[in-house]
């Protein structure tokens, strides 16, 4: 009887652990890190040929410090998270983490990746990425989110420090060329969370976040989405007119930035969520193309 007792337990225990493991990743946002480590891996090839170990060691970093972030964003945003469909299962509101062990794990993942950085990178890129962590979680998070339409093109910033650390973490120093990377992603970030927080827009105003629908309205945000995306086009040009990138870089970089503002356009016109989910998911793709271009650029 007590052998069969165990043999029925121990899948609940397994399954048990597996939640847990889960739940904490979750804490991490690491659909949201895919994109971040992506830029900071290519800002690594584009700025020299660091070793293999090197990458992994500046990519276990940014990913703690990041996800450092994201746990204490969910920490914070307990209380609006439970409100809102797309977030109420998340780890904290849903009771399966308590906002204390949330919190004290986001502050742990943020020192951890600190120490590893600075031991085994450099001091420059552990700084860079603790000043990512303190940008989301109080300039953004906690300071602009609430309070402001603008909070996602101040706080965006965060998200751009990724090509910077990765930078430093080669050349240990700083310079115009990861300056423009940091451009890049910063003015990209706007029109991208535009146009998913329009198929969020009800959502954000049930619990009282002033993003730029719930605001300035969808029309408003149409236009803000189609003049961003001239803006990012002019800023992606910046890494050829100085001579750091060439023609690849050139032909990729117009192409894709064609195709933004194309969407963006129809998106002015139509006005639906199917050319909104359709702006926002090319947006993702469009990163991570462009970036790949400049790392194609530099090693043919």
């Amino acid at each position: 009887m007590e052998a069969s007792q165990a043999t029925v337990l121990q899948p609940e225990v397994a399954g048990g652990w597996r939640t847990v493991v889960a739940d904490y990743v979750q804490l991490t946002k690491p659909k949201v890190q895919s994109l971040l480590l992506l830029t900071t891996v290519c800002s690594m090839l584009i700025a020299g040929d660091p070793s293999f170990g090197l990458i992994v060691l500046t990519v276990v970093g940014g990913y703690l410090s990041a996800g450092g972030a994201g746990a204490v964003n969910h920490y914070y945003d307990r209380d609006i998270d439970a409100l809102m469909p797309r977030t109420a299962n998340r780890p904290v509101p849903a009771g399966r983490v308590a906002p204390r062990a949330a919190l004290l794990y986001g502050v742990v993942l943020a020192a951890l990746s600190f120490v590893l950085l600075a031991t085994t990178v450099n001091l420059l890129a552990a700084s860079l990425a603790l000043s990512g962590f303190f940008g989301y979680v109080f300039v953004y998070t906690i300071w602009l989110k609430r309070r402001t339409p603008q909070n996602i093109v101040i706080g965006g910033a965060a998200g751009a420090i990724p090509p910077l650390v990765g930078w430093a973490a080669v050349t240990g120093t700083l310079g115009g060329m990861p300056l423009y990377l940091f451009a890049i992603v910063f003015f990209w970030t706007p029109p991208h969370f535009w146009a998913l927080s329009l198929l969020m827009k009800d959502e954000y105003g049930r619990v009282g976040v002033p993003m730029l629908p719930v605001v300035r309205g969808e029309h408003e945000t149409r236009k803000q989405i189609l003049l961003y995306a001239f803006l990012l086009y002019a800023v992606t040009q910046l890494p050829f007119c100085a001579g750091g990138l060439g023609t690849v870089y050139l032909v990729c970089s117009l192409v894709l930035g064609a195709m933004f503002i194309g969407g963006a356009y129809v998106l002015l016109k139509r006005a639906d969520r199917r050319s909104a989910l359709r702006l926002y998911l090319f947006s993702l793709a469009y990163l991570a193309l462009l970036f790949a271009a400049m790392v194609l650029d530099v090693k043919l």
